[in-house]
């Protein structure tokens, strides 16, 4: 007999299934072509990496020397048996590689962004954030003890449509230097406008469900500017700019050479770097601060030697330059699809609420297509031979509902013709349906 508690939670899923916004787990068909995953240079099928990472743990499982020696389990965490010198010499190799004083191992991005939003902001500091900011910033902000508002996304500087927007009460969101003049012009601004009270500016470098990329330069020189006192501190969540820009991707931080102005990373590797696990980039200050305080750093048993393992790999096939080609190859296919769909759309002319995307050139291989049917057209590809994933509100803003194409490494000429030969399908269907 069902207890009181689950007829509870069961009424609360069955509300959320008349919404239409019911969560299930589904396994992957491993006969449909990949449109879906964030492993954008394929890293995690690849032979070459696959090979370079058995060869790599192969002397470890044969050494009888117990530091060098292969562990399923790391033992405890990181403060009590779940360090090592192999752990340490890894942190310090990513951290040279993005260019950075230091870096601190995570279980995961989600923990990387909780654990450091939570316990370095002081109460009376401010977090401002973009307000399409990842979901694990918000956990940790809340855990914070600093005051937290929010940005309009991507807006730095107040552009006309963005002011008639807001005077028609269409976006009540501030842009970065209205909300950061405004922090420093108010009668209970003097604290950050003398530099006693410090302000966190919280973006992300790609933002995963639009696929743009933050104006990072144009927030350095705001924030620079409206805080002159050096008492703002940039952080930017590259879980999906890591891999995809900058030299054998670096990351947009050292893609713009803002190394020395932007004052944390969080870069995480199972995206494009196709493991797991994530690192937060900082000050040798910084690092011990989280060492002692990110409570998902302390509580938490350590990353195993398999996994550190594969990080070290994956890290070594990009500072050698072997994913090069591979991002040569994504980036033709990202222009490639983006011109197909364009012609789709000039040949057909769609309603805007039934298809569109975005004009401009995408910045990263994420492609979203805007669709108020976004299940119907995700199920016509899905059946088709092509995993794709429709994304609804309240996972992105009402009205913005879309299916979320990633392109990848892996992926052929060939796969993206026939993902869009299926969506111009799905489109004409739709349009005669009405006629």
């Amino acid at each position: 007999m069902a207890s009181n508690l689950d007829k509870t939670l069961a009424n609360i899923l069955s509300l959320r299934l008349s919404q239409g916004r019911l969560r299930r787990l589904t396994i992957p068909s491993p006969n449909c072509v990949d449109f879906s995953s964030n492993s954008y240079l394929s890293l995690s099928s690849n032979p070459a990496v696959k090979a370079a990472y058995l060869s790599f743990i192969q002397p470890y499982l044969q050494s009888a020397d117990s530091e060098a020696g292969f562990g399923l389990g790391s033992g405890g965490s990181r403060l009590l048996d779940g360090n090592s010198a192999f752990t340490e010499d890894l942190e310090d190799r990513i951290a040279k590689f993005h260019g950075a004083d230091a870096g601190l191992l995570f279980n995961s991005g989600f923990e990387a962004n909780t654990g450091l939003f939570a316990c370095v902001p002081q109460k009376g500091d401010v977090i401002v954030y973009d307000e399409l900011i990842h979901a694990s910033v918000h956990d940790g902000m809340r855990l914070s003890r600093a005051q937290r508002i929010p940005f309009a996304h991507n807006q730095v500087y107040e552009s006309s449509t963005a002011a008639s927007e807001a005077s028609n009460g269409k976006n009540k969101r501030q842009c970065l230097d209205s909300l950061l003049r405004s922090l420093t012009e108010d009668a209970e601004g003097a604290e950050v406008r003398n530099g006693k009270k410090n302000v966190f500016i919280a973006v992300e470098g790609v933002y995963s469900m639009d696929g743009d990329a933050a104006p990072l330069k144009n927030i350095v020189e705001c924030v620079e500017k409206r805080l002159p006192l050096g008492n703002g501190y940039i952080i930017v969540d590259e879980a999906h700019s890591t891999g995809i820009f900058g030299h054998q991707g670096r990351g947009l931080v050292c893609h713009l050479g803002l190394e020395s102005r932007i004052w944390g990373r969080v870069h995480t590797f199972g995206k494009a770097m196709g493991c797991s696990g994530a690192i937060v980039l900082c000050s040798s200050v910084t690092r011990s601060y989280l060492i002692n305080y990110a409570r998902s750093f302390i509580y938490t048993t350590a990353m195993a030697f398999p996994s550190l393992a594969s990080i070290r790999t994956t890290y070594d096939f990009l500072a050698q330059g072997h994913a090069d080609p591979l991002l040569q190859h994504l980036q033709s296919l990202i222009l490639h699809m983006h011109n197909l769909l364009i012609g789709i759309i000039e040949q057909h002319h769609p309603s805007p609420e039934l298809f569109r995307i975005n004009s401009e050139t995408p910045q990263s291989p994420i492609l979203p297509l805007f669709t108020s049917r976004a299940r119907n057209l995700a199920q016509y590809c899905q059946e088709r031979g092509f995993t794709v994933r429709p994304i609804v509100a309240p996972t992105v803003p009402a009205g913005q509902d879309r299916v979320r194409v990633c392109l990848h490494a892996g992926n052929t000429v060939e796969e993206v013709g026939g993902l869009c030969k299926a969506v111009e399908e799905w489109i004409t269907a739709v349009i005669k349906s009405k006629l």
